[in-house]
């Protein structure tokens, strides 16, 4: 992938589908949320930046996965693996099951559970199937996918802006408390709004040039993302009314219906969401498959994963894409619909757990004097950068609320099971091979001629000058 595609990867997994009910969600808490949005700009580029670091140093195939091993040891390797892998594979499936909302807008009728479910599955497939054809037509559905959703959301953001009304915007905060408790409360809806900034480095092995694009790619996407999150909320707040905003199902579409007027913003807004989240799902399909790959190549992970064509994983794609089916399938015929929710709250946390580690493992390397490694010049202002990101990630924690920590927790620890069977599994490979060759030895030793002279002595000290 080249820089304007991988500029894309990070963007497009950015950006899913949850953009068009933003402005909605906020919208109780007042025009204070704008404010939390800056705030959480600044974090997430700090943090894009932390990831441009890293990736100059170490241009691998992983991204926050080989940053934890290195500084912590195959213990963390594993946990962030293990964290951002179940993060992908269940977030694909929340995103399939949310685009079966928007194409009830496009094709309107009486649709049924088996449909749906067809919907869903496709939306799961037709991406892997895009992930199998290669790295190279992952990049170019990315890049059109991306293109085609970003164009009519900035339209709308800017155009948006001409028909801004401050009169429409409502109170500064919304509801009772202090405005710090208002300014968390709207962050912690709008936390995890930048969680796929990791992209570009997660996919690093596949990046022309990694130690330069990664970074810029990174860097770029997050303020391209940016961009089209502040302006298009701005632009709802200030031409939709605040009273119908708050209860408002469709923002984005309302607003092109007060622009514009008539109703057909809706159909314009769901082919977007639908191309939206389709292109989410083509970015996060191939990071589901690029953590296990990584840790497998390390035997943190089981072998299979290390199936690759094409710079793609097979075997990682295929799994993630069983998986995410498994959890639709749940959903639409069991009626577990509490389960599933479970799981999509499991994800908020997991996201943030290699996040903390590369983090972590960014102020590690310069603490420790390693600066060769991470440009020492730029001593100062990466540590600063470093603290900044995982304030801003422990912030994320923190906004997931007792739930999400809980489930993730109980999520993350099972992962120790698995940590334990690769480890002994290596520990045992590790015993033959030595045994294997001490035997080699013993035979050598056995097979050489009685009577053989002794190899002739080193002369050592004095003589042997």
């Amino acid at each position: 992938m080249n820089l304007m595609t991988a500029t894309a990867l990070v963007m497009g997994n950015i950006i899913g589908g949850g953009i068009f009910l933003l402005p909605a969600s906020v919208a109780p808490f007042g025009t204070i949320s704008l404010v939390a949005f800056g705030v959480l700009t600044l974090g997430a580029i700090a943090l894009a930046l932390v990831f441009g670091r890293l990736a100059q140093r170490h241009p691998d195939t992983g991204g926050p996965y080989v940053y934890a091993r290195e500084a912590f040891g195959d213990f963390a390797g594993f946990l962030s693996a293990w964290s951002y892998w179940t993060m992908t594979w269940v977030s694909n499936a929340a995103l399939a099951v949310a685009a079966v909302g928007y194409v009830h807008v496009l094709i309107p009728g009486h649709a049924s559970r088996g449909v749906d479910l067809l919907v869903a599955l496709a939306a799961l497939w037709l991406p892997a199937l895009a992930n199998l054809a290669g790295t190279r037509y992952v990049g170019a559905v990315q890049l059109v996918s991306t293109v085609l959703k970003f164009v009519p959301l900035l339209f709308i953001a800017i155009v948006g802006l001409f028909f801004f009304d401050p009169h429409k915007l409502g109170a500064f905060h919304e509801g009772g408390g202090s405005t710090l408790g208002g300014l968390s409360a709207a962050a912690a809806i709008l936390l995890y709004s930048y969680v796929g900034v990791e992209s570009a480095a997660m996919s690093a092995g596949e990046v022309r040039n990694p130690e330069r694009n990664v970074g810029r790619a990174t860097v770029l996407g997050t303020i391209g993302a940016a961009v089209v999150y502040l302006l298009g909320t701005v632009s709802v707040f200030g031409t939709v009314p605040h009273d119908k905003l708050v209860n408002s199902k469709a923002p984005f579409s309302d607003a092109v219906d007060a622009m514009f007027g008539g109703h057909w913003g809706g159909t314009v807004i769901a082919a977007a969401a639908v191309i939206s989240i389709v292109g989410a799902l083509n970015g996060w399909t191939l990071m589901s498959a690029q953590s296990p790959y990584a840790a497998a190549k390390d035997g943190l992970f089981p072998a299979a994963f290390l199936n690759k064509r094409r710079g793609v994983p097979t075997f990682g794609v295929l799994a993630a894409a069983v998986l995410a089916s498994a959890l639709t399938v749940i959903n639409y015929f069991l009626g577990t619909g509490g389960v599933f929710e479970i799981l999509v709250l499991i994800t908020t946390f997991s996201a943030t757990v290699p996040y903390l580690l590369a983090a972590g493992a960014q102020i590690y390397f310069l603490l420790t004097g390693r600066r060769d490694r991470v440009r020492p010049g730029r001593f100062v202002r990466d540590l600063a950068l470093a603290l900044l990101a995982f304030g801003f990630t422990f912030w994320l924690v923190a906004g997931a609320g007792y739930a999400a920590i809980y489930q993730g927790v109980l999520f993350l620890f099972a992962g120790i099971l698995v940590y334990a069977l690769m480890a002994a599994r290596r520990s045992a490979d590790r015993a033959r091979r030595s045994e294997a060759s001490e035997d080699a030895a013993e035979t050598t030793a056995e097979e050489s001629p009685e009577g053989a002279p002794a190899a002739p002595a080193v002369p050592t000290g004095a003589a042997a000058n």
